[in-house]
């Protein structure tokens, strides 16, 4: 493919060339090496300018590829990692792509050199293509889109934005989040509305399960339910389309927290019905930290106050939710291009490599773990994506967290739940197999050896 069509697939046709992301040699180079090394399996582009649908792809196309290292090697080089750690914390916060943020430091030095011309007048009215961009990837009007510091700040915008009286009750899951639970707490305090915490076990029986138990906690004085998309915890990925219409035919509004599942797996806002949207773009879009969004349907803007003040004028558009003060343009801007990376990768192929990562040790330690390993995280299942946790009998998730960390600089996430204990594993499409197998070998150890006392 020549460079104008390679450009043209990355940057989906859509963007205007006076704000066109600047990619780096590198940046060509590795996924052009990738894209050459699919072939015909998954090339960016099905014809000749046309930009290239991951979903066009015959049935398991993506998942042939998924352990293709001549694929995935060349995004490997993509990202300057520390490679003397192993990260399996990429849920946490992910590494970005080093064309993104070589985009976002050129866009610093230009706004430092002339901050109240260059942010101002020329950085800030760019940020319109990063809004663009992350509507045609989530499938809403650019109108109805956005662009906030992280999950945290567009979720609480919802929760301290709509107007409830006290006795108002709001259903959240024991498995939200714990600042919005925090958040929640706060508005019962400081209001008298009343939070209720359903809980459901990991991994649950079926998908109706979940429905079920958030059904059972309404009652006449429910109106808000707020649901995860993906658990930050287990990785469940949660019926969120059938939640909602179970809400929906109650007049129950559902905030939904996809912190954890844009561009993690592939979906657009007509599969899940959603009003209410927010996400972290550092997780799994790797764009720079201190980028999110914020997706409220058009005609429920007029009922969510701005967390800061914004003048009546803006009462019915989406930027109300941006007022709050000068914002780092270069980090915004820099979306643009992770949202070209991510669409040079593929989100099928993404979501294939990142299940066959989970499994490649997943699946290793409960054959070789003697009845020992638990996986709390559905395998073979479309419910669950790459954050997968696991646990051993006769070891402290914890002490095994912080042994696998002291001893082999191997970062993990341990979590000791009211219901159940573990350590979540999150590799990204940056880690190598190699790494993944020395994790398990490493787990495997302390199983067979124990842990220093």
């Amino acid at each position: 493919m020549d460079r104008r069509h390679f450009v043209s697939a990355l940057a989906g046709a859509t963007m205007a060339p006076a704000v066109l992301p600047q990619f780096s040699a590198g940046a060509f180079r590795r996924l052009a090496e990738a894209n050459e090394a699919a072939g015909s399996r998954g090339a960016l582009s099905d014809r000749a300018g046309a930009p290239f649908d991951p979903r066009s792809l015959p049935p398991g196309s993506a998942e042939l590829m998924a352990n293709d290292e001549s694929f995935w090697e060349p995004i490997q080089r993509a990202f300057e990692v520390d490679r003397s750690y192993i990260n399996l914390n990429n849920g946490g916060v992910s590494p970005t792509p080093t064309h993104v943020v070589e985009q976002m430091i050129r866009d610093i030095h230009f706004s430092n050199e002339m901050p109240t011309i260059h942010m101002w007048q020329t950085l800030d009215p760019r940020i319109e293509s990063a809004r663009r961009e992350l509507a045609m990837e989530f499938g809403c009007d650019p109108e109805e889109m956005a662009i906030v510091r992280n999950a945290s700040e567009a979720l609480e915008t919802l929760i301290f934005g709509i107007d409830l009286k006290a006795g108002d009750e709001v259903i959240v899951s024991n498995q939200n989040y714990p600042r919005m639970l925090t958040s929640w707490r706060q508005r019962s305090r400081r209001e008298g509305i009343v939070v209720k915490d359903i809980s459901f076990p990991v991994p649950p029986p079926n998908m109706q399960t979940i429905v079920d138990r958030f059904a059972a906690a309404i009652t006449p004085r429910t109106r808000v339910m707020e649901i995860t998309h993906i658990t930050n915890l287990t990785g469940q990925i949660l019926p969120v389309h059938d939640i909602i219409a179970m809400a929906r035919a109650k007049n129950i509004e559902v905030f939904v927290d996809g912190a954890h599942a844009f561009a993690h797996f592939p979906f657009k806002r007509d599969e899940l019905n959603v009003d209410y949207y927010g996400t972290s773009l550092h997780k799994w879009l790797m764009a720079p930290v201190g980028t999110g969004f914020l997706y409220v349907r058009r005609d429920k803007q007029k009922n969510i106050w701005p967390r800061m003040g914004a003048d009546p004028e803006l009462n019915e558009n989406i930027r109300k939710y941006e007022q709050f003060g000068t914002h780092p343009s270069a980090n915004f801007n820099a979306i643009s291009t992770a949202i070209a990376f991510h669409r040079g990768v593929g989100a099928d192929r993404k979501i294939a490599r990142l299940r066959f990562l989970r499994d490649r040790w997943a699946k290793r330690l409960l054959a070789e773990g003697n009845g020992r390993v638990r996986i709390l995280t559905p395998l073979d299942s479309p419910n669950a994506g790459g954050i997968c946790m696991f646990a051993v009998d006769g070891l402290d998730p914890v002490k095994l967290g912080g042994w696998l960390m002291g001893q082999h600089r191997v970062i993990n996430t341990p979590i000791v739940h009211a219901e159940f204990a573990g350590i979540r594993i999150c590799p990204s499409i940056y880690t190598t197999l190699e790494e993944v197998d020395r994790f398990s070998e490493f787990v495997l150890k302390a199983m067979k050896g124990g842990l220093p006392a």
